[in-house]
C-alpha cells in the first residue's frame, strides 16, 4: 500500500535536502510529476479493485492480482538490471516477519473497507498516515517533536474523527476496519526502518507482494472461486499494472528533487479519489467529509512545511 513521505527514522531535527545537495527546479518538477503519477496510479488501482470485487470473490481477486504484480515486478527488475534476492540475513528475519504480517492484514482490511466505504472517505482517512507515522516514530525512535507539529497531528486526527463521525449513523464496522488498516500500515512502515542495509528495497517489495498473494490464496479457501470473465481478467491485469507503476514511481519520487517540495503533492490522491468515486460509483463526499479532509490535508501540509523550516535552520 502507500509509503509515507515524512521520514520516521530521524532522531534529531530533520535536515532538508537543499542543505546537503543543491536541487534545481527541473528536478523538483520531475519529482512532482512522479509523485502525482504515483498517487494517480494507486488510486486507479483502488477504483478498479473496488469495482471488480463487487462481483468476483475478494480473495480470488487478491490472489490473481498479486500473481500478476509479482510477474510485473520481476520483469521490471530484469529490465532495470536489478536483483531480487529471497535470501534475508538472520538478523532481519524478525523484521521481515512482522512487516509481512502487518502488510497482509493491512492490505486485506483495506480491501474489505474499500468494498463498503466511499472511495473518497477511505482515501481521506488514509491521508492521516504521514501524521500517524510521525507520531509513531516519535514514540519508537524518541524523535523530537515540537508543539507545533504535535498540534498539527492533533488537528489531523480531529479531521479523521469528523470524517468517520463516531456515535452517528455514518460510523460503522467498516470505519473501524479502515482505522485498523491505517494503524497496521503505520506498523509496517515503522518496522521497515529496522532492516539492515543488506536487504534491498526491491527484495522488501517483492516479499510484500508475495506474502499478500499467498494470503489471498489461503483466505480464498473460504470462498467459492470461479473463472474470471475476460473483462474481469482484463481489469485485474490493469489493476496490477497500476499498482506496479505506483510502487516504481513511489520509489523514484524519493530519489528526485527535494522531499519537502515534492511531499505535499501526495495529497493529490484525494482529488483522484473524489473524481473517480463520482464518475464510476456516483459517490460525492458530504460536508463533514469535506471539512475533515481539509483538516487532515492542512495539518499534513503544515507538518511538511514546518519540517522544511527546521531543516533550513540546521
Amino acid at each position: 500500500m502507500r509509503t509515507p513521505f515524512i521520514s520516521p527514522n530521524r532522531r534529531v531535527r530533520p535536515a532538508s535536502l537543499p542543505s546537503q545537495i543543491p536541487v534545481g527546479a527541473s528536478e523538483n518538477l520531475q519529482g512532482t510529476m512522479l509523485m502525482m503519477a504515483s498517487m494517480a496510479a494507486f488510486t486507479c488501482n483502488d477504483s478498479i479493485m473496488k469495482g471488480v470485487t463487487q462481483h468476483l470473490p475478494l480473495y480470488e481477486s487478491v490472489a490473481i492480482r498479486g500473481a500478476l504484480v509479482l510477474g510485473l515486478m520481476l520483469l521490471a527488475a530484469r529490465l532495470h538490471g536489478e536483483r531480487i534476492s529471497l535470501a534475508v540475513p538472520r538478523g532481519d528475519r524478525l523484521a521481515l516477519l512482522l512487516r509481512s504480517v502487518a502488510d497482509i492484514l493491512s492490505s486485506l482490511l483495506y480491501l474489505l473497507a474499500l468494498r463498503q466505504m466511499a472511495l473518497a472517505d477511505l482515501s481521506a482517512v488514509m491521508q492521516s498516515l504521514p501524521l500517524a507515522v510521525t507520531l509513531a516514530a516519535a514514540l519508537v525512535f524518541r524523535e523530537r517533536l515540537g508543539w507545533r507539529r504535535l498540534s498539527a497531528i492533533g488537528v489531523g486526527f480531529i479531521g479523521v474523527i469528523l470524517i468517520l463521525r463516531p456515535g452517528t449513523g455514518a460510523f460503522d464496522l467498516w470505519s473501524l476496519v479502515a482505522l485498523a488498516s491505517m494503524l497496521l500500515i503505520v506498523m509496517r512502515d515503522i518496522t521497515t526502518r529496522f532492516f539492515s542495509a543488506a536487504v534491498g528495497s526491491a527484495t522488501i517489495a517483492f516479499y510484500a507482494a508475495l506474502t499478500v498473494t499467498l494470503a489471498g490464496v489461503a483466505m480464498g479457501l473460504t470462498e467459492t472461486w470461479r473463472l474470471p470473465r475476460p473483462g474481469e481478467m482484463g481489469l485485474l491485469l490493469l489493476s496490477s499494472a497500476f499498482l506496479t507503476v505506483g510502487y516504481l514511481t513511489a520509489v523514484a519520487t524519493m530519489r528526485v528533487g527535494e522531499i519537502s517540495f515534492v511531499a505535499p503533492f501526495r495529497y493529490t490522491s484525494l482529488i483522484w479519489a473524489i473524481l473517480l468515486g463520482l464518475v464510476f460509483f456516483g459517490e460525492w463526499p458530504d460536508p463533514w467529509t469535506w471539512a475533515g479532509s481539509a483538516l487532515v490535508v492542512g495539518a499534513g501540509l503544515y507538518s511538511i512545511l514546518r519540517e522544511r523550516q527546521l531543516g533550513r535552520r540546521v
